[in-house]
């Protein structure tokens, strides 16, 4: 078998080189969030900015009490936009909606984000070297309490000599 030279494969080489790794933003189609119903769009309650000083709320007591994801004293409106309150915002002000928070949790977690945006990370369903749905970060994590809960393990299996014994 003869093997083409090593100028014949250049031009391969330099399309593979150029091709991007990971899908970019615009060609993510996700599957939309699970929201608690009743909840979204945050706009039915929230129709205008509101008071941005961190304080107990006298709502949204589900996620007061099991808020844990980062430092003690993180407040809602470090993700959640102020002003529209159905889009979330990134460090430089920058509105996403959500079906984009990936760029959002992108942030802080960006080991996990480029493992997702490759395919390492989290979930996706679709064609090989197709159309792909994603799931976002919030399909499996919440959001709020971001942490799986400890399973425990199940027992080793029996080996097939000792099932009968």
């Amino acid at each position: 078998m003869k093997f083409p030279s090593w100028r014949a494969l250049l031009p391969l080489a330099a399309a593979l080189l150029a091709a991007p790794l990971a899908a970019s933003a615009e060609d993510i189609q996700a599957q939309p969030p699970p929201f608690t119903e009743g909840i979204f769009p945050c706009s039915q309650c929230h129709d205008k900015a509101g008071d941005p000083a961190p304080r107990q709320l006298a709502f949204h007591d589900e996620i007061q009490g099991g808020f844990k994801h980062g430092a003690p004293d993180r407040w809602c409106l470090e993700c959640h936009d102020n002003g529209k309150r159905d889009f979330l915002h990134l460090i430089n002000g920058k509105k996403v909606p959500f079906t984009e928070s990936y760029q959002l949790c992108g942030q802080c977690h960006g080991d996990k984000y480029r493992d997702w945006k490759v395919g390492v990370h989290g979930k996706r369903i679709g064609m090989w070297n197709g159309k792909k749905t994603y799931f976002l970060c919030v399909n499996c994590h919440n959001p709020h309490n971001p942490r799986f809960k400890a399973l425990k393990p199940e027992p080793p299996p029996i080996p097939p000599q000792e099932q009968g014994r």
